[in-house]
């Protein structure tokens, strides 16, 4: 097997079949009700996010599993999603560290007496982009296994103590890389809250601290400048609501006019993927101009409500989608710093609420902040992009070593577990 290359010629190498056994898994009728909201975890794709799952999002009844409209799995089971968008990125892999039901995405893997079940979850790791190599077009376009190939694809089976050996290995090298990770990870996270605090002191105190202030009249503001202003935004610009298009007015790139929406919109910048383009007539408003801040204004997660990116001059001429609202005003290099800041998590209960996720043209032009005099939102905006850009740069290059550790990860369980570290000794 080119793919596998050279192996310790002790150990064995065995289709996957030949080694675990298969538990499918399904979903209890949403329409009994009874079925649901127990203490059973139920995992499906989106529960595979760590490498041992105790608990899953959702949960089932002990009726659902006693009618037959479930059935566990049992602890020390290894789940893979075998359907599902999510095999177009990556290959997820977790140990079940309690019994749990699993949907029709998933499969579950016994190991034999050959295999040490955490070796196993470690090899379907080490050989995820064997695995993903076995993909295809299922319906609508998802991913799914082509299981006889998948089930059929080779694995390296060490004799018992080496595979212990192995898992030692892995232990200590992994948990010594995830410390690592996890501290770089709250490291950025830090970033963010002083890159938000930087914003929030800048934009309602401004940046002279002998500046005689005033008070708001709004408690969640405090004191800001007493020659500032506080107005709602529908004094300062206008907010324009994007365009309606239905499905039959998509076409290919050449064919069209590119619509932005809120995938278009990460980290307060454009990105300018997964693009959407459109065969209609296009008003001129609903074009974007430079300055303009595009903003996601409804959305199935609440959290996205309200991320934002300002349109430089290469985003220049596009439309957007009725998803998303463009604020359009003289102001707007200082006003996009308001929208970043913590003043807009203080007015978002106006319009977030358990069921409504959406920020409308009414909310937003009601939107208060307070405004200093033109010459000085300058100051404060390029004063601004300077700090931030240093502390984005350090950000950036923090994400980028996290990449790199999680990489040396995935080499070191590939090498480990086809033999190309000789742990012989360490037995």
């Amino acid at each position: 097997m080119e793919w596998l290359g050279l192996v310790p010629e002790h150990w064995a190498v065995s289709p996957l079949k030949s080694v675990v056994t298969f538990r499918s898994g399904g979903t209890p009728s949403k329409d009994k009700l009874e079925f649901w909201d127990g203490d059973i975890p139920w995992a499906s794709a989106k529960d595979l996010k760590k490498e041992q799952l105790e608990d899953t999002q959702d949960h089932l009844t002990e009726l659902a599993v006693t009618s037959g409209a479930a059935s566990l799995v049992p602890a020390g089971s290894v789940l893979v999603v075998v359907r599902g968008m999510i095999l177009a990125r990556i290959f997820p892999v977790s140990e079940a560290m309690v019994p749990m039901a699993i949907n029709q995405d998933l499969k579950a893997l016994h190991a034999s007496s050959k295999l040490d079940g955490r070796f196993l979850a470690h090899l379907l790791r080490g050989l995820a982009d064997e695995s993903l190599r076995r993909l295809e077009e299922a319906g609508h376009g998802t991913k799914a296994l082509r299981m006889e190939a998948w089930t059929s694809m080779q694995l390296t089976v060490p004799p018992s103590e080496e595979q212990c050996a192995i898992l030692s290995h892995l232990d200590h090298e992994t948990a010594r890389i995830d410390a690592l990770v996890e501290k770089k990870t709250r490291f950025i996270e830090l970033l963010r809250e002083k890159r938000q605090a930087l914003i929030t002191h800048a934009v309602t105190k401004g940046l002279d601290p002998s500046v005689k202030m005033k008070d708001s009249g709004v408690e969640w503001l405090g004191a800001v400048p007493e020659h500032w202003e506080l107005k709602p935004l529908k004094y300062i610009g206008s907010a324009i609501i994007g365009l309606t298009y239905s499905p039959d007015d998509v076409v290919d790139e050449t064919d069209g006019s590119l619509v932005l929406r809120s995938s278009n919109i990460q980290d307060g910048r454009l990105f300018l993927g997964d693009n959407v383009y459109v065969s209609t007539k296009i008003p001129n408003d609903l074009l974007t101009r430079e300055g303009d801040i595009l903003i996601c204004s409804r959305n199935g997660s609440r959290a996205l409500i309200g991320k934002n990116a300002l349109i430089d001059k290469s985003a220049v001429g596009h439309s957007f989608g009725a998803f998303t609202t463009v604020f359009r005003s003289d102001a707007n290099q200082f006003v996009y710093h308001v929208l970043n800041s913590a003043l807009f998590k203080f007015q978002s209960g106006r319009f977030l609420t358990t069921t409504i996720n959406q920020l409308t043209t009414e909310t937003l032009n009601s939107f208060e902040i307070p405004l200093p005099p033109p010459d000085e939102q300058h100051r404060i905006s390029d004063w601004l992009n300077n700090r931030l850009s240093s502390l984005d740069s350090l950000s950036a290059r923090t994400e980028f070593s996290i990449k790199l550790l999680k990489e040396r990860r995935a080499a070191l369980i590939t090498a480990a577990v086809t033999g190309q570290i000789d742990l012989r000794e360490a037995v």
